[in-house]
């Protein structure tokens, strides 16, 4: 009789793998404005909050303008500036997520 084992160790690895791959979750950003301030709720596609990540505010030239951090419900608040700007939530895996101010609607 044939000793099947490395190949059942082989198809439970591979099978290990591609169910790690399913559970990937990607970041998520929606941004709204609220009077003079500018709000942000981060989570990820699984429905989990990004709590205590920065969100980066630029200028059109690339300048960072502001850098907040999420708090406990996973929100960062701006203060609107004058000029046009976006914001960018990198949670460090996947793709940063990016919402220009032309997205951006009162709540």
């Amino acid at each position: 009789m044939k000793n099947h084992l490395p190949m059942i160790t082989l198809s439970l690895l591979t099978l290990g793998l591609f169910s790690s791959a399913a559970q990937a979750h990607f970041p998520l950003m929606s941004c709204w404005f609220e009077s003079d301030k500018v709000a942000c709720e981060t989570s990820y596609s699984d429905g989990s909050k990004a709590v205590d990540y920065n969100v980066n505010m630029y200028d059109y030239d690339d300048n960072l303008i502001a850098k907040v951090n999420t708090d406990k419900r996973s929100i960062a608040e701006f203060i609107k500036p004058e000029a046009d700007f976006y914001l960018v939530f990198d949670s460090g895996h996947e793709s940063p997520v990016e919402v220009d101010v032309v997205e951006i609607k009162e709540k």
